[in-house]
């Protein structure tokens, strides 16, 4: 489909509108997915850094109770 301006190609024969919502609609689906998953790589690698001093103190709480007389 050719147009003759910028214009005309914005407007898409009438059905601009409906055109640039649908890209924009699109666009602003794959940004906050993108964003949600980063937050939820953040939160993954947060929740495994607790988890794993937590083991840790676990563990030198059983060596500490081990060791005593």
């Amino acid at each position: 489909m050719a147009f003759d301006s910028f214009s005309d190609f914005l407007s898409m024969g009438g059905y601009g509108f409906f055109v640039w919502l649908s890209f924009g609609v699109s666009l602003v689906a794959m940004l906050l997915l993108v964003v949600e998953s980063r937050w939820a790589y953040r939160q993954l690698f947060i929740k495994m850094a607790q988890e794993q001093a937590r083991k840790k103190r676990i563990e030198a709480a059983r060596v500490t109770i081990s060791k005593e007389p």
